[in-house]
């Protein structure tokens, strides 16, 4: 593999504390070096000046739905969504058909992302067997099957027993437990569509109470602080969650949270033109606890942006809202968004939206990744924060499309994907 030269970027790397304009070379897949007016004497030179040069991204919240449901994502097609976002690596979540719960499932997911793959594959295991909240799956076998997080994401785990062994026994191998936050007996088994609130009392549906999301995380950071491992909640988006979770961090309790664009963006609102791309889980809440997500952000109570990208055929999508299934695609919007909607506005600097989407995504799932060090693969992110385009759902490499943001003109957007020293995905200007 011949060098790469990186050439005039301005390099945000929060791991090795370095924001500067430099130059970086890549070689046989990984980082050589960085710094001012380096050079090689080879062809292979891209001029990314006047663009932020970042440790590759990392979506550590996506569904890709293989096995199984290809008709709405495939490996492929979803790791080419995320390489055309930015992303150099996404952890998949194991709600798959079969789900993973077994090293069988874990090895053929890496397998086809091999494959198939454009960017890597992290898969995350099942908590209980057939996620059915009963026992304990097999957590040390999905480990070494290459499994680097379990979750029974989707639900909660279903008993504050059941989590606390998983908790203890995720100890043994240094992985978090990441957690769906949702009480099935406020939301009525999943069976209400939207936040509970003046606007569904309006519309007449069924309320999801942001009481559902506290409860479990109240019962969940009283089982971490109980045995010492390691929490991660995911699509966080209530203000009392966020106030238990800033707590329990002041106190030394290993947790970590996520939270995404539409969650710190969209209020439930929304839901008023009954579009199923509105409708999601957690559901699009209010304004005041949108306000608690994006307060979240800059305090560094949340550690991570993640897209929860779940695809869903345009059929799906097309029912009554109450039928309609939970869910939209995220991985090629996720980084304008944020771009236009907090870096753009003040909410956080560069360094803070390399953290979130970069060294804390590797840091919370232990990945060899987050960062330009020398010896480092290289993966790399690079973004034009002046480019402004629109969100085109016709143009998307994901085989669904179902977002409430087509249309949207956003300002920041990637414009080159680099994994393992190769040129994954480069935008067309």
């Amino acid at each position: 593999m011949s060098k790469l030269l990186l050439k005039g970027g301005r390099v945000i790397d929060p791991a090795q504390g370095i924001d500067e304009t430099a130059d970086v070379i890549i070689d046989g897949g990984l980082i050589e070096s960085v710094g001012s007016d380096l050079n090689i004497n080879e062809s292979n030179v891209l001029d990314v000046s006047g663009c932020i040069v970042a440790p590759g991204f990392i979506d550590m919240h996506v569904h890709l739905r293989e096995p199984g449901q290809e008709y709405k994502e495939t490996i492929q097609t979803g790791t080419a969504a995320a390489a055309a976002g930015g992303f150099t690596g996404v952890a998949c979540m194991p709600n798959t058909s079969p789900v993973n719960d077994h090293r069988a499932v874990t090895e053929l997911i890496i397998e086809r992302a091999d494959e198939a793959g454009s960017v890597p594959v992290y898969p995350i295991g099942c908590v209980s067997v057939g996620q059915q909240g009963e026992a304990l799956a097999e957590i040390g076998q999905l480990v070494e099957g290459g499994c680097v997080a379990v979750s029974d994401d989707g639900v909660a785990v279903a008993t504050a027993e059941l989590m606390r062994r998983a908790l203890e026994y995720t100890r043994m191998f240094d992985i978090p437990v990441i957690e769906h936050c949702e009480d099935l007996s406020l939301t009525q088994n999943q069976k209400a569509p939207m936040n509970e609130g003046s606007v569904s009392t309006a519309l007449g549906f069924k309320g999801h109470p942001t009481a559902a999301e506290d409860i479990i995380v109240a019962r969940d950071l009283v089982l971490a602080e109980l045995t010492g491992g390691s929490l991660h909640c995911a699509h966080i988006s209530s203000a009392g969650a966020l106030r238990m979770i800033r707590d329990a961090k002041a106190r030394g309790v290993s947790v970590t949270c996520e939270a995404t664009p539409h969650h710190f963006i969209l209020t439930d609102e929304e839901v008023r033109t009954f579009d199923t791309n509105t409708k999601m889980n957690p559901p699009l809440r209010s304004k005041a606890d949108v306000d608690a997500v994006i307060e979240a952000l800059v305090d560094e109570t949340i550690d991570a942006i993640v897209t929860d990208h779940a695809p869903h055929h345009a059929d799906e999508k097309a029912f009554e809202f109450d039928l309609a299934p939970f869910g939209i695609v995220g991985l090629e919007t996720a980084v304008p968004l944020a771009c236009d909607r907090l870096l753009h506005r003040g909410h956080v600097t560069l360094k803070r939206l390399v953290e979130l989407f970069s060294t804390n995504p590797a840091r919370i799932l232990r990945l060899d990744a987050g960062t330009l060090s020398e010896g480092a693969v290289a993966n790399v992110t690079v973004l034009d924060l002046d480019r402004t385009a629109t969100v085109d759902v016709s143009a998307f490499s994901s085989k669904s499309y179902n977002t409430p943001f087509d249309g949207w003109e956003l300002k920041g957007w990637p414009v080159l994907t680099i994994v393992a020293g190769k040129v994954v995905w480069k935008a067309t200007i």
